[in-house]
């Protein structure tokens, strides 16, 4: 298992797109931490964007998950930049 960070970044114009589709994402997003398969998971408080970490086998396997997002599939999310992460110190190594 590894971890990967995902940071999403997103436009002003989403934003009552992302208001309407919400509570689909973050029921998507619950399904995922009751699975263990995200760590945690949060806006940035600006509105640019969110963090998601991920615990996941590899890269493909989180780019997969990403595609269910409904944020994804409802064409919401600006950029998405993944990084393979590795903890050396804290709650997660």
């Amino acid at each position: 298992m590894a971890y990967f960070a995902v940071e999403y970044a997103y436009s002003d114009e989403t934003i009552p797109g992302r208001d309407e589709v919400r509570p689909d994402h973050r029921a998507w997003l619950g399904g995922l931490v009751d699975a263990g398969v995200v760590v945690s998971s949060g806006p940035y408080p600006d509105g640019s964007g969110a963090l998601i970490i991920f615990a996941e086998s590899d890269l493909a396997a989180v780019e997969q998950r990403l595609n269910d997002d409904p944020f994804h599939k409802s064409d919401l999310i600006e950029a998405v930049r993944i990084n393979e992460w590795k903890p050396v110190l804290g709650t997660f190594s």
